[in-house]
């Protein structure tokens, strides 16, 4: 098993989709959301300087392809590109602010990441969603608005999560020192991205979302078993 360090974590780095947030959210509810009202946004919000750059930027990844086909291939593929998840932000927070999403957390999220919160722990987010998407899963909750927990949000223009230059830009960044921080993740190639680059990893393997363990790396099937690995506060 790798990442034995005995270091207690002094910064938290949170995946979402699979660690906080169950998939099924994602995959059936956020993203056919964005599917449904892109057409419409791209029209209603031309002259959004967000707009424009996605589509410029899409143009310039897929050059002599349709960018609305391009989109879509995309979407298809769910692919991790910057353009796609800048549009499907803005989509998303209109959905969020019309009150037609809220995000449903895992029910030990909360409680964990406030006890980390009050333990002088630094909770920030590392996810290929946008910084903005981040912010309105964590600002639209059945819990309510929680971004106050966290002190930073990060995302693909750090560089993709399963390089571990990555890691290295986000600690950079920061002004962390790497074998302080702990990131959490259901993903293996993500954790042994960030395990490279000196960060402790663990791995959140929800039932519910029907996640393999890996034996290579510390398991938690929630964040409580997680905080208790690592000997940090538990929560409620």
């Amino acid at each position: 098993m790798q990442n034995t360090g005995s270091n207690t974590p002094r910064v938290v780095l949170l995946d979402i989709e699979g660690t906080t947030l169950p998939v099924a959210f994602v995959h059936k509810v956020l993203f056919p959301y964005a599917r449904t009202h892109l057409p419409a946004l791209l029209v209603q919000q031309s002259d959004n300087p967000v707009v424009r750059q996605a589509l410029a930027e899409t143009a310039q990844l897929a050059p002599g392809v349709p960018v609305a086909e391009q989109l879509e291939r995309w979407m298809d593929a769910d692919a991790k590109v910057a353009p796609l998840k800048s549009l499907q932000g803005l989509c998303w927070e209109q959905g969020y602010r019309q009150g037609e999403l809220v995000a449903d957390l895992y029910a030990d999220v909360v409680p964990v990441l406030r006890a980390w919160k009050a333990a002088g722990i630094t909770l920030a987010v590392y996810s290929s969603g946008s910084e903005a998407a981040q912010k309105l899963i964590y600002g639209y909750t059945e819990q309510g608005d929680v971004t106050p927990l966290f002190s930073a949000f990060f995302d693909l223009k750090m560089g993709g999560k399963r390089e571990a230059a990555s890691y290295s830009a986000i600690v950079g960044k920061a002004g962390w020192n790497p074998a302080d921080v702990l990131f959490l993740s259901d993903v293996v190639a993500e954790l042994a991205a960030a395990a490279q680059a000196g960060l402790q990893v663990c791995q959140i393997a929800r039932p519910q979302d029907g996640t393999v363990a890996d034996a290579d790396y510390r398991v938690a099937a929630s964040l409580p078993e997680a905080a208790h690995l690592f000997g940090l506060p538990e929560g409620a």
